[in-house]
């Protein structure tokens, strides 16, 4: 048995819209020696799937994310080489705050959540289920404000739907339908720091937030760990 988990936080590279992007992990041995792999190990009796998921994250990457959700159980018969792995996989919602507490060196890297290399096992249909959960879920439920934090302009959580849906909303029909949807309030405060007439600060009616990571979890070690 082993844990893993996907990673999604939004990026903005060279002046762009933001996008998702998501980490992965140098693998260190065989099988897969050097390929990128998602962030996870071998799960120890004795601990919780959940904490197991949340302290593999942080040892490898250095995330200790305020979303972390069971996402799926992948366990075919010749998803690796060396026998059958059964991995429960969790998925993760970074907020920029948090990823920038991230590691960084030759074993971590980011790539877009769209545009993957050649991952290791069956890591590229992992993310892609993912993928597809994520955007199915972002149209019905909260979950955008897991990218974003407790308040957000509507153009925040605009770019959040654009950057998961992958492509571009109008900015008046997304207003009228989320500002209609009754699921967001105004908080009667304003963004400060913009130049112009500050925006408006929303947040979700039924704020909640889901279970992150232990409070106390370990620091990033050197060795990079992976499903094997």
């Amino acid at each position: 048995m082993a844990v893993s988990t996907v990673i999604f936080a939004l990026r903005a590279e060279d002046g762009s819209a933001p996008s998702l992007w998501t980490p992965f992990v140098r693998r260190t041995r065989e099988p897969h020696l050097d390929q990128w792999a998602l962030p996870g190990g071998w799960l120890p009796d004795a601990e919780p799937l959940e904490a197991a998921a949340a302290r593999t994250l942080a040892e490898t990457t250095g995330l200790r994310p305020s979303y972390l959700e069971q996402l799926y159980t992948f366990g075919d018969v010749d998803r690796s080489p060396t026998g059958r792995v059964v991995s429960v996989v969790y998925w993760a919602l970074v907020r920029s705050d948090e990823v920038a507490g991230a590691a960084v060196g030759n074993n971590v890297e980011w790539f877009p959540a769209d545009h993957l290399p050649d991952l290791a096992f069956d890591h590229n249909a992992i993310v892609d289920y993912a993928l597809r959960r994520l955007r199915t879920k972002v149209e019905y439920a909260d979950i955008a404000h897991t990218l974003l934090g407790e308040t957000f302009t509507l153009a925040q959580l605009r770019s959040v739907h654009e950057a998961v849906r992958g492509h571009p909303l109008d900015p008046a029909n997304f207003r009228r339908s989320i500002t209609a949807s009754a699921e967001i309030v105004e908080t009667g405060e304003r963004l400060a720091g913009t130049p112009h007439r500050p925006p408006k600060l929303y947040r979700y009616r039924d704020f909640t937030r889901a279970a992150g990571a232990p409070a106390e979890t370990p620091t990033p070690t050197e060795k990079t760990r992976t499903l094997s």
